[in-house]
């Protein structure tokens, strides 16, 4: 996917705003590349390496070395202030909480999970069950055989997780957010608050993250293995204060040897897992957090470097993670570097990078606006949970007005290379579907939108939640005798969904 660099004026003056309101906030200290020991010729390499990327979306990317941001780049329209959904990145956040109640001798890690959940378990428990403890647990060694749509079947996780076959607990790896989905419940039997409310007090105020929010399960917990939203700024500092060996500022706030369990190999090699981290061979003592589609924390002692990356990627997430070993590390110096060009570039490069807009004519023929004007398109059943579309046009450009099946509706106003923003109530599209998805986490979503008409007949219409992470991609193709084809495509999605409205 080749990208351009393009960003309005007026969006730069909004981004630089932001971010001197947020300097006030517990902003981390930023330096420029040189003054660290990394070239900014090496950051451009790798910025422009990922926005290039096949079947890729690049969000955000924060650089940290010396425990200082370097470099920082999201492609418009996304922004700096901007939280997303981080999916499997949570579960690092979970196995941190797990730490903090082994220090405050709330549980260990030799605890059977079975007590915790005398009033969930069958009737009938096996030796097995029995035997299963929470490092198990912490290193995805349940014994249980997991199962993705367990939590879209029924609202009673545990007892339904419990209930299921174990089998040497300890012994095999097989990944399962549903492991640290019990996590988050231990904890939260164990220090008497939810996951997040005990980081909130533990972690995330001392350090300033003021954003947080986490989905809940339908029986009250949060979902432990997914579902944690933070803006990537403050997943930096969470890595950097992982670098640090649980340490932020003057404040010890995981215990230091937490920090290296959770970060070294705690199953076989060929597994490769930690406690709620992927331990990362290609550097000695590196860990990364990682999320589906390709959300990233990397904790590089050996460089003393953090780098966060989020995305919407679909293809060759393993080639691209080696990007970051092959660029960046093997340009790092101990000393500081002469500035030069190199560093203008970069900067030119962080304003203005951007997200395709679709490519075509601002204004189609007359008959083709005709036919899909104030049209309402109602949808088959669909993933999207889009019940119906409708295209209002006027001299500024579409705005689709789109209805849910829940009863909500969304408006969104496109531009014509440039990306226009709304606010809206309505939930963005997800690429899983646990039920009480969303629960605990606030009905505000910024929605980006821009248009092109790449054929007289033909409209593209891109969209993108940007303090999500999800976007759709719309075409509306129409013909002479008013027959409109429309086809949807989630950036997450391998299919394509399409439909023929017939007047």
């Amino acid at each position: 996917m080749n990208l351009s660099f393009c960003r309005p004026v007026a969006a730069a003056l909004l981004l630089t705003l932001s971010v001197a309101a947020r300097a006030q906030s517990g902003r981390m200290e930023r330096a420029t590349p040189e003054s660290q020991g990394l070239p900014s010729a090496a950051v451009a390499a790798y910025f422009e390496r990922l926005l290039n990327w096949p079947s890729a979306e690049i969000h955000s990317v924060v650089i940290v070395r010396h425990g200082r941001v370097v470099a920082e780049l999201y492609p418009a329209p996304f922004r700096a202030e901007g939280a997303q959904t981080l999916y499997s990145v949570s579960k690092t956040f979970t196995g941190a909480a797990v730490g903090l109640a082994v220090a405050e001798n709330r549980l260990r890690t030799t605890d059977r999970v079975a007590p915790y959940f005398t009033g969930q378990m069958p009737t009938a428990v096996s030796e097995t069950l029995a035997d299963m403890t929470v490092r198990d647990l912490l290193t995805m060694q349940s014994g249980i055989r997991p199962d993705s749509q367990l939590r879209t079947r029924t609202r009673d996780w545990t007892r339904t997780l419990l209930a299921r076959r174990v089998s040497a607990p300890g012994e095999n790896f097989a990944y399962d957010s549903m492991c640290s989905y019990l996590l988050s419940c231990i904890v939260q039997k164990a220090t008497g608050r939810k996951l997040l409310d005990y980081l909130r007090e533990k972690v995330f105020g001392p350090m300033g993250i003021t954003e947080a929010q986490w989905e809940e399960s339908p029986e009250g917990y949060n979902t432990g293995g997914w579902g944690l939203r933070l803006t990537s700024e403050s997943l930096a500092k969470f890595g950097q204060m992982l670098l640090e060996g649980g340490r932020w500022k003057d404040r010890q706030l995981l215990p230091e040897a937490w920090v290296r369990e959770m970060m070294r190999l705690q199953t076989s090699a060929e597994a490769g897992y930690g406690y709620q981290m992927w331990p990362c061979p290609e550097s000695p003592g590196a860990a990364r957090m990682d999320g589906a589609l390709g959300q990233y924390v990397f904790v590089v002692p050996e460089a003393d470097m953090v780098v966060v990356l989020t995305q919407c990627c679909t293809s060759g997430l393993g080639e691209q993670r080696k990007l970051l070993w092959d660029i960046l590390l093997p340009a790092c110096t101990d000393t500081p570097l002469a500035e030069s060009g190199a560093l203008r570039a970069l900067r030119r490069l962080e304003a203005e990078a951007r997200l395709p807009f679709p490519e075509g004519a601002p204004v189609g023929t007359t008959a083709a606006q005709l036919h899909l004007a104030d049209r309402e398109f109602v949808l088959p059943a669909n993933d999207l949970k889009w019940k119906s579309l409708r295209l209002h046009f006027t001299t500024a450009g579409p705005t689709l007005h789109i209805r849910k099946t829940d009863g909500t509706s969304m408006v969104a106003p496109a531009g014509h290379r440039v990306w226009s923003e709304t606010v809206t109530t309505a939930l963005p599209p997800y690429s899983i579907a646990p039920l009480d998805r969303f629960k605990g986490i606030e009905r505000r979503f910024t929605l980006a939108a821009a248009y092109a008409w790449p054929e007289a007949d033909e409209l593209h219409l891109s969209l993108h939640f940007t303090d999500w992470g999800s976007g759709v991609l719309l075409t509306f193709k129409t013909d002479a005798n008013g027959v409109v084809t429309l086809t949807l495509r989630e950036n997450y999605a391998a299919r394509t969904l399409r439909m023929t409205f017939r007047k």
